[in-house]
């Protein structure tokens, strides 16, 4: 086929997805009242369109409550059943920490349609936080891009965005999805990192990091030219998903 044919062919089988939106989320997480933020999101998740894209914070549902982990880890339960729900002709992606045959891990999930399509731990932890004295560390081998609703979706949690080897793994991602709860006194880093992410793969990213007083509050969504667009003041940001764009981008 000659390039132009091809072009129109890609643009026909991704035209099915061109009406979707992507949605940076942003709020507070109250530590001690899980219930409250599961609300907060799917209220949130409740007023974005059918055919949304939305990513949430890194543990949004209950931050490192490491003093109260049996309580962390029983609402992972409640909480998957309800997100389920919320889930109809919707993606959503988030983080949840569970525990496994025994080890505690820091999940990334997409749920799409009452189901959870994917899932996979966090493969890099964040040792100046302590997260792996309460966390086991999952493989780089979960970090791959999944196709979900025609969109080529590719994770990478908060830390992992500091590692250029997992940027190459997320090569030819639709959509980088960033669930962050980055530290405020590196928000340049953050701003700098995702912003780069969607230049270097040539995709969009959807960031979403916590509005807590220690978080950069920097959630946004990055196009694939570099238009960069953060959250600011709004709890829930969406930008039209073009798939055009990574088209026009890459050739």
């Amino acid at each position: 086929l000659l390039t132009t044919q091809k072009e129109a062919l890609a643009l026909m089988t991704t035209s099915k997805v061109s009406e979707y939106k992507l949605c940076s989320l942003l709020f507070d997480t109250t530590t001690n009242d899980y219930n409250t933020n599961l609300q907060t999101l799917l209220e949130l998740i409740n007023n974005t369109e059918v055919k949304s894209l939305i990513v949430a914070p890194e543990v949004c549902l209950t931050g490192f409550d490491y003093e109260n982990y049996e309580e962390v880890l029983e609402f992972a339960k409640v909480a998957n059943a309800e997100l389920k729900k919320a889930s109809k002709d919707k993606i959503i992606i988030l983080t949840m920490i569970e525990k496994r045959d025994g080890e505690v891990f820091n999940f990334a999930k997409i749920f799409y349609n009452g189901e959870i399509v994917y899932e996979r731990a966090k493969a890099r932890l964040f040792r100046f936080g302590d997260e792996h004295k309460y966390m086991s560390e999952g493989s780089n081998d979960g970090i791959k891009i999944v196709e979900v609703d025609g969109i080529k979706i590719g994770i990478l949690i908060c830390f992992e965005l500091r590692f250029k080897e997992l940027w190459q793994k997320l090569e030819g991602c639709d959509v980088i999805a960033v669930p962050s709860w980055w530290g405020v006194l590196r928000t340049e880093h953050f701003r700098a990192l995702t912003h780069s992410l969607a230049i270097i793969n040539q995709c969009y990213v959807v960031a979403s990091d916590s509005l807590n007083e220690e978080c950069t509050k920097m959630s946004g969504v990055i196009r694939p030219h570099g238009e960069d667009e953060r959250n600011g003041n709004k709890p829930c940001l969406e930008v039209v998903y073009d798939k055009k764009e990574i088209i026009k981008m890459r050739r």
